[in-house]
């Protein structure tokens, strides 16, 4: 009987153990995203992806830096490029960008299965990821993203616009 005992005390042991520290681990996780601000951009990207010889440009933006790469699948030939931004070009950047309206902005179809290019767009928050395709056909909504790209224009070497 006495190693019954143990084994019981043990196993109930590790439950609270365990139970304790998982409780205080999640409680640091929701303290810590609890702080953030939700209508906050953190996160940029904007691609052109397609045709017939597979051409793509894909930039990505965070407050800190900016990642540019491009190519052609036929010829099998691609570049990146990646530099540090100041907080001001950051926001220069996002300052088209109005977080209320990106509900409203609507996506079209993909092009590529007829040989297109399509146009896509990623801007997260700490609370909801957007991401568009071929929303240039919104003609309502659509300006404050190509205000967006002619900031992105003004941050990137030529070869990259």
């Amino acid at each position: 009987m006495p190693t019954t005992k143990k084994l019981h005390l043990k196993i109930l042991f590790s439950i609270l153990l365990l139970s304790a520290f998982f409780s205080c681990d999640s409680k640091k996780t929701e303290s810590s995203a609890s702080h953030k601000n939700q209508y906050e951009i953190t996160y940029i990207s904007v691609s052109d992806i397609g045709g017939s010889l597979g051409n793509y440009r894909i930039i990505k933006v965070t407050k800190d830096s900016v990642f540019a790469e491009k190519g052609m699948t036929a010829n099998q030939t691609h570049k990146k490029w990646a530099s540090a931004i100041t907080s001001s070009t950051w926001k220069q950047l996002i300052s088209p960008v109005r977080i209320v309206d990106l509900d409203y902005i609507k996506s079209s179809p993909s092009q590529q299965s007829v040989d297109g290019i399509d146009e896509t767009f990623q801007i997260w928050t700490p609370k909801k990821s957007h991401i568009y395709v071929n929303a240039y056909v919104d003609t309502l909504h659509y300006k404050q993203l190509q205000q967006l790209k002619e900031q992105l224009d003004k941050i990137l070497p030529k070869e990259y616009k």
